[in-house]
C-alpha cells in the first residue's frame, strides 16, 4: 500500500507516524481520524505521510498491520486439531479486544473506498488464509484429516462463521461457541476431535 517515492524513509519517522495511526484508530475510531491528527501526534508534517501513504486509509491500514503481526503468531504442535485450536483461539481473542474491534471500521471503510477494501483482502484477510491453509494442508500430508479437493471450504467453514458472527449477527464469539464450531467441523473433514 506504500508508495516509493523520493528519499527512503527514515525508520523513525515511519515508525512515529504508524504508531499515531494505530493509537488515534483505537482511541477516536477510523472515521474520526484525520491526516492532520496523525501528523500532529507523530509530530510531522501532513506532505510527510502524503510521500509516503495514498490516504488516509493506507497509513491507518499500515499503523494496524504493523500490531497485529506480532499478536497472531503460527502454532506448530504437531497436530492439526490443537494448532487449529490456538489459531483459532488467538483470532478470537484479539477480534473480540478493543484493538481487534477496529477491523470491523476497517472492512466497512473499504465498503465506499475500493482501494482500501483491497488492500485489507491483500494484506489482513489473505496472509490470514494462507496460515490457516497450511495448518491444514499440513494435517492432509500426516493424515489427521480427509484428502480434500478445495482446502479453502475448510477455512470458510471454520473462519466463516466467526466472521458472520462479527459482523453481522453480533452474536458472542466466546470460548463454547467455537469449541462447538471446531468439534463440528473437524468430525465433518475426518479429524479426532
Amino acid at each position: 500500500m506504500t508508495a516509493k517515492r523520493g528519499r527512503p524513509r527514515n525508520m523513525e519517522t515511519q515508525n512515529a507516524i504508524l504508531a499515531a495511526a494505530y493509537e488515534l484508530l483505537l482511541e477516536d475510531g477510523f472515521a474520526a481520524v484525520t491526516i492532520e491528527k496523525i501528523a500532529e501526534r507523530a509530530q510531522v508534517s501532513k506532505a510527510t505521510i502524503y510521500k509516503w501513504w495514498p490516504s488516509k486509509g493506507a497509513v491507518m491500514l499500515d499503523g494496524y498491520m504493523s500490531i497485529l503481526t506480532a499478536r497472531l503468531p503460527v502454532p506448530d504442535t504437531g497436530s492439526v486439531f490443537k494448532d487449529v485450536r490456538i489459531h483459532v483461539g488467538n483470532l478470537v481473542q484479539f477480534l473480540t479486544s478493543d484493538e481487534g474491534k477496529v477491523i470491523t471500521q476497517i472492512i466497512g471503510e473499504g465498503q465506499s473506498d475500493p482501494i482500501l477494501a483491497e488492500e485489507t483482502r491483500s494484506r489482513y484477510i489473505r496472509p490470514r488464509r494462507r496460515e490457516a491453509w497450511e495448518i491444514l494442508e499440513k494435517g492432509v500430508k500426516r493424515g489427521e484429516l480427509k484428502e480434500v479437493q478445495n482446502i479453502g471450504l475448510y477455512i470458510d467453514m471454520i473462519y466463516g462463521p466467526m466472521w458472520y458472527r462479527m459482523l453481522v449477527t453480533g452474536e458472542p464469539i466466546d470460548e463454547t461457541f467455537v469449541e462447538l464450531l471446531l468439534s463440528t467441523v473437524f468430525k465433518g473433514i475426518g479429524s479426532e476431535a
